[in-house]
């Protein structure tokens, strides 16, 4: 029997598996081979159902809808944004509304489409219809 050496395609699988966070970005895989060949492993993973990609590198393992079987997030968009700005180096906090609706000053409840950063974000991350509003924060 030959040994066989595994394939890209199976490495990232692997990768995915082992990791215990949701999001996954594409510079995770960089390692194992070109940027072309991981996009095109990370885009079959997506046709597979396996992941959801919500953003320009950012992927989320996807789990099973119970209702319709189809692949769907396994957390709120917004904690998943918050949990890909965490790996980008982006600071994250709550933005005005949700301060102010904490300290009690409004009963106006907070949608959660929004996101609060303290650096310039230009990405456009969203599932589904859905994109998440990213406002700058002191």
């Amino acid at each position: 029997m030959k040994n066989r050496q595994p394939t890209l395609l199976s490495q990232v699988r692997a990768r995915i598996d082992r990791k215990r966070k949701d999001v996954v970005l594409r510079q995770d895989f960089l390692d194992l081979g070109q940027y072309d060949q991981v996009g095109r492993c990370l885009l079959r993973l997506v046709k597979e159902g396996r992941l959801i990609k919500i953003g320009q590198g950012i992927y989320v393992r996807a789990v099973v809808s119970p209702l319709d079987a189809q692949p769907a997030l396994p957390k709120s968009l917004n904690s998943l944004v918050v949990e890909a700005m965490k790996k980008l180096g982006i600071p994250t906090s709550p933005t005005a509304k949700e301060r102010d609706y904490n300290e009690g000053k409004t009963t106006q409840v907070p949608t959660g489409r929004a996101i609060g950063v303290r650096k310039r974000v230009r990405r456009r991350i969203g599932y589904n219809g859905y994109t998440m509003r990213f406002e700058h924060v002191s």
